[in-house]
């Protein structure tokens, strides 16, 4: 790992430790009434259960890239600080746990970030009961979304910024809900190409997890964004293709205790993943028989996995994938290649170093 990029992470890591305290500092004061307290109905339970469960799996962990990018995106502009960009952090951190909720119910997945997902969670509590803890996993991540834009509306922004601001998760939250819609259709496509799986990721993935941070931290900082918008994008839309190649890839060939889950689980859940997709168009009649008995099935064992890796890992997938990955990485790098031309130096060397971190990190 060169200095440059070591140099990078740093600041990374600075960002998410101090992201930690100020997001639980954040679901303290929703329950706190001399602190802008969430209304919260007098009588019941269930509301503040959920409450509970969103900060629980908020606060459980992630790797916060999104808070970093948003730093480092009002960073390109000032080293001042920026009023409001906590409560961005925040908003776009919240949009993430709505995803993370939905997306843990569609594919009804077990564990999340090392704990249950809140979807199990409430199976757990109402195991006689599916409809009810399918319905309040579902409620829960809709006020994870809602929250997202209420600390943005409640926050410390500049008034004049506020509606611009709240516009970004907002669209972005379109965005990922169309991205899992298309998720969903992509597995109607046996033979998905290329094009369509990297919209899927643009819309399910990179437009809040990439673009919405460099938005929001730009404006924040009070940049006008439109004259960048065209290079923001190819940037955004270069790390999230890397980005999601990567992580197709650990999830068959990397290391579940540090993942936080179960590896498999896109053949579990028959996604036509880029993994899968490379599977599929490279296997043999035989090999093609031994991935369908087991693509889709929810049952698929350790052993039927790693007969899976034996496929890919004989075809060169593995290394093929990896390669795809890191081109894409390069790209979003040389894109940057003229912006310390106008923003700060230190903030553009994050960016230009970032994507090589995307297609090298462990989970």
């Amino acid at each position: 790992m060169n200095d440059a990029l070591t140099a990078a992470l740093h600041r990374a890591a600075a960002h998410q430790q101090r992201f930690e305290v100020r997001f639980a500092a954040y679901f303290d004061a929703l329950t706190d009434p001399a602190r802008g307290a969430l209304d919260l109905p007098p009588q019941g339970a269930f509301p503040r259960q959920a409450l509970d469960l969103v900060r629980e799996l908020s606060l459980r962990g992630g790797k916060r890239l999104r808070v970093a990018l948003l730093h480092e995106a009002a960073a390109l502009v000032t080293h001042e600080p920026v009023p409001g960009l906590d409560d961005a952090a925040v908003s776009i951190e919240l949009l993430h746990t709505h995803g993370l909720i939905h997306d843990d119910i569609i594919d009804d997945a077990a564990v999340r970030r090392g704990g249950p997902s809140t979807y199990y969670a409430y199976r757990s509590r109402f195991p006689d009961r599916p409809d009810v803890a399918l319905a309040l996993a579902v409620l829960a991540g809709d006020l994870a979304a809602f929250l997202s834009l209420r600390v943005l509306l409640t926050g410390d922004l500049p008034p004049a910024r506020i509606a611009t601001m709240a516009a970004v998760p907002a669209d972005a939250g379109a965005a990922m809900i169309n991205g899992q819609i298309l998720d969903l259709e992509r597995d109607f496509h046996p033979d998905a190409d290329i094009g369509f799986l990297h919209t899927v990721t643009e819309y399910k993935s990179t437009r809040y997890s990439v673009l919405a941070p460099l938005r929001l931290g730009l404006l924040a900082a009070g940049a006008d964004i439109a004259p960048y918008e065209g290079e923001l994008r190819a940037y955004a839309t270069a790390v999230g293709i890397a980005n999601q190649i990567h992580d197709d890839w650990l999830d068959l060939f990397g290391d579940s205790a540090t993942l936080g889950k179960p590896l498999g689980s896109d053949i579990r859940t028959g996604r036509r993943s880029y993994v899968v997709r490379a599977l599929l168009a490279a296997a043999d009649d035989a090999e093609r028989k031994v991935v369908d008995a087991v693509l889709g099935d929810p049952a698929c064992d350790d052993d039927a996995l790693d007969r899976i890796r034996r496929i890919a890992r004989a075809h060169g997938i593995d290394s093929s994938l990896r390669a795809d990955a890191e081109h894409h990485a390069r790209e979003a790098a040389a894109l940057t290649g003229t912006w310390g031309e106008r923003w700060r130096p230190e903030a553009v060397a994050f960016f230009a170093h970032l994507p090589a971190w995307s297609v090298t990190r462990d989970r």
